[in-house]
């Protein structure tokens, strides 16, 4: 967690408190409350208590910013990978506050606020008609029924770019209204806002008790982005991979059945080896919009 991390779509991790509240199914197995229970922490829960942090912590993406400067390259910050920036609790408004001021003071860092609770974006954020530039705002969709309730959502608030994770991904997901802007009756649609859903990112869960992902959801993602021009990114397969890839492998399978009928039997290898290949290849989009071009001061 922090300087270089290793998510793939992110260069650092910033977390202004660990903790969190399990709130769909994608919550089952939290790789977050797994690894801060790993460390000794009991953050998890509505009674659980918060971890904060020190100066120095909160110092950290300060120097990060003076650094992308020096560079000329912005730098992605996702926040919180151990927390939900929009959790509703009256002890969190102060350490928001400090984060908003943060986010202010970086402009050389682009901001991914991805959130389970976009219920809660317009009273917890304090921006409203104008989002800051360096502001990335996202909304985690595992299948379809949290895709309908939090991408009309996103799409009301005109940050730079909006996107979806879409991981664990546990069914398929149709994103034909959402990826139009159409899923409100008035999303935002500015000058360089592009379409109502600019970056789609998908993969499978890993962990124990990880849920296999059927090649066809990914695929179906994938082939939506590509009609529309979404960038899209394909994190990994988690901890089950297609056994046509795997011939000779004698670790525990499971058959799915997508929606079309179409069966797909799955090994259990781990994260490490069923690596992120989709279809022989890696698939890395990154939005790309006029307004985060780098080494821009805004």
């Amino acid at each position: 967690m922090g300087k270089d991390s290793t998510i793939e779509w992110t260069h650092h991790t910033f977390n202004p408190w660990w903790g969190c509240v399990k709130v769909s199914e994608g919550c089952k197995h939290c790789y977050a409350e797994t690894w801060a229970k790993r460390v000794g922490s009991n953050v998890w829960g509505p009674k659980a208590s918060r971890r904060f942090f020190s100066d120095r912590h909160w110092d950290e993406p300060l120097r990060w910013d003076r650094e992308a400067l020096l560079q000329k390259e912005r730098r992605r910050v996702f926040c919180a990978s151990m927390a939900d920036v929009f959790e509703p609790r009256s002890e969190l408004d102060p350490w928001r506050d400090r984060l908003w001021h943060l986010i202010a003071a970086t402009r050389n860092l682009d901001w991914l606020l991805l959130t389970k609770r976009p219920e809660h974006i317009a009273t917890l954020a304090p921006w409203s008609h104008k989002w800051p530039p360096n502001v990335w705002l996202g909304v985690t969709a595992e299948n379809q029924d949290r895709a309908n309730e939090r991408v009309r959502l996103l799409l009301q608030y005109p940050a730079a770019v909006r996107f979806l994770s879409c991981e664990p991904l546990l069914g398929p997901i149709d994103l034909s209204q959402s990826i139009r802007g159409k899923a409100v009756a008035k999303p935002f649609r500015g000058p360089k806002a592009g379409p109502g859903i600019h970056w789609v990112i998908a993969g499978g869960e890993s962990g124990p008790g990880a849920r296999p992902m059927h090649p066809a959801w990914p695929r179906s993602l994938r082939e939506q982005c590509i009609s529309e021009g979404i960038a899209f990114h394909f994190k990994q397969w988690g901890h089950w991979a297609p056994s046509k890839n795997y011939p000779h492998e004698t670790a525990p399978t499971v058959r799915l059945v997508a929606e079309s009928g179409d069966s797909s039997i799955l090994v259990r290898i781990g994260k490490k080896r069923a690596g992120r290949l989709l279809d022989g290849r890696t698939w890395d989009g990154m939005p790309s919009l006029e307004i985060n071009a780098p080494n821009s001061r805004r």
